[in-house]
């Protein structure tokens, strides 16, 4: 499977010292390349999944990697999960974070997989992503302003960009293949996808972190805007929550501080990147090369929203 502009999967690929493509890793086959992160196969119970410093916005990969970006999303992935768990509010993946407690297979590679990458169970992904949303931007204050509605959700009239919605709302989306773009489906059309017992299930649960991360962040100054989760079935048909989870890069975080409805919010994830792409008429199809500023600012808001959420700087 290929790498970025041309690279082949022969070897790691780095961009200064982004980590963009991992490559072929001796005795592990490699099964996925997406938008961040690359998937191998360990055995038939297990793949190892490794975050790369690639960033993409608008489903569209950039050219140049932020450095360390992959470390800060595996190790905050690795901090939900486990208090998700704590809390018993969900099944995960995670099987361990630490190199040294993964298969001989995975610890042949400890300098390169070291703080990003996790070793997971197998689940059979479900083809919808689930977001949340407590605040209205984005997506769905594009569709609002047309229609009235966010993915079939009727909303009261005169709401304004950013305010808090009534309460929040499940809005699946479509998983699109590598290339293609995720749409804004209904409730319906995910039960049609899924069945309704199961779409239900997986709003409930959806619904049931967004709460959850979101009372966490709040007390320590932090709006959760929005989330993408991505859940998957084990072999007994638990709903499993699988991927990344609650990081900047399928997350808006908000600074309470300052917050105020009717324009764009500081922001704490990859949004400061799609306003930069905005800025120059993006045309959300061609990759384009970051300004070293957006890189070195990128990296400083993903850093402090991590330390702020875990108390502790990330490993690096």
């Amino acid at each position: 499977m290929g790498g970025l502009d041309g690279a082949t999967s022969s070897g790691p690929v780095f961009d200064g010292d982004a980590l963009l493509t991992v490559g072929e890793l001796a005795g592990l086959r490699l099964v996925n390349t997406g938008k961040v992160r690359d998937v191998y196969e360990v055995d038939d119970k297990y793949l190892l999944m490794v975050s790369t410093d690639r960033i993409s916005a608008f489903d569209v990969i950039m050219k140049n990697g932020v450095p360390g970006k992959g470390k800060v999303l595996n190790q905050l992935t690795v901090f939900w999960l486990n208090h998700f768990a704590a809390e018993g509010l969900t099944e995960h993946h995670l099987v361990t974070a630490d190199v040294e407690q993964m298969p001989e297979v995975c610890k042949a590679h400890s300098a390169l997989l070291a703080g990003r990458s996790m070793l997971v169970r197998r689940l059979k992904m479900l083809p919808i992503e689930a977001i949340v949303r407590g605040y209205i931007t984005g997506s769905g204050w594009k569709d609002y302003k047309q229609s009235g509605t966010i993915c079939g959700h009727a909303l009261p009239a005169a709401l304004k960009h950013c305010e808090r919605l009534p309460q929040p709302l499940f809005t699946p989306s479509t998983k699109a293949e590598m290339g293609e773009h995720d749409e804004n489906i209904t409730v319906s059309q995910a039960s049609a996808t899924l069945g309704e017992a199961e779409a239900t299930r997986l709003e409930q649960k959806a619904l049931a972190l967004y709460a959850a991360a979101s009372a966490f962040a709040e007390p320590r100054g932090i709006l959760l805007a929005d989330s993408k989760m991505e859940f998957g079935l084990d072999g007994s048909g638990e709903l499993v929550l699988g991927d990344e989870c609650f990081t900047p890069d399928c997350s808006r975080y908000w600074p309470s501080d300052g917050y105020a409805v009717g324009k764009e919010q500081d922001s704490f994830d990859k949004q400061y990147v799609r306003n930069y792409l905005t800025s120059i008429e993006f045309d959300k199809q061609t990759p384009q090369t970051l300004p070293e500023e957006v890189i070195r600012k990128t990296l400083d808001k993903y850093t402090l929203i991590f330390t702020i959420l875990t108390g502790h700087a990330p490993a690096l």
